[in-house]
Order: C-alpha cells, then structure tokens, then sequence
C-alpha cells in the first residue's frame, strides 16, 4: 500500500478513485505517564512518553486507513492527513484520512 500526503505518485497512474479513507484511534493517557510528565513539566524537555503515545497512536490509525482502502480493492491513499481531537481530560482522537486509489 503506497501511503502519500501529495496528490500523486511520481511515476504512477491513478486508474480509479475510490474516495475517501480514515482511520482513527482514542488513547488516554496512563498514569505511570503522567507522572513522569510531571517532573519533565519541571525539568523542562521532551515529554518522550507522551510522543511514544502519540507516535503508536498515529501508526494505528495509519493501519486501519489502509485496511478500510485496501478493503475497497485500492493499492494507494493519496492526499492524507491528519486529525487530532480532544475527547476529555485524559484522551484525545487521532484520525487519519485520504483519499483511496488504484495506481498502476
């Protein structure tokens, strides 16, 4: 599956569009985490378990565009993007989107 956030695939025909694709994840935060962002809160840095948390939840919705496009019969997602949402105090969404096509 070709994954782009352009509108084509260098070297590549679009033979079909499909429409729309997405993907999305909600993870709450842990409290282990929130913790120990805290003290980096202090200390000043990078929060790295928040941005592990939110690397894994980027890749699974990633994975779940591309089952929904390849479900479609598509081999390509053209013009993605993504999406954050708060949902409440401890979880946000993170949703992936784009547009399903057949390339040859």
């Amino acid at each position: 599956m070709i994954i782009t956030s352009s509108s084509f695939i260098e070297g590549k025909k679009i033979v079909k569009t499909f429409g729309l694709v997405k993907g999305n994840t909600i993870r709450a935060r842990h409290l282990g985490r929130d913790i120990m962002a805290f003290f980096k809160n202090i200390a000043g840095g990078e929060i790295e378990e928040y941005t592990k948390l939110m690397a894994e939840a980027r890749e699974q919705a990633l994975d779940r565009m591309g089952e929904q496009a390849k479900a479609l019969g598509a081999n390509a997602i053209i013009d993605v993007r993504f999406s954050t949402s708060y949902i409440m105090g401890a979880a946000s969404e993170i949703l992936a989107y784009g547009t399903a096509v057949l390339v040859e």
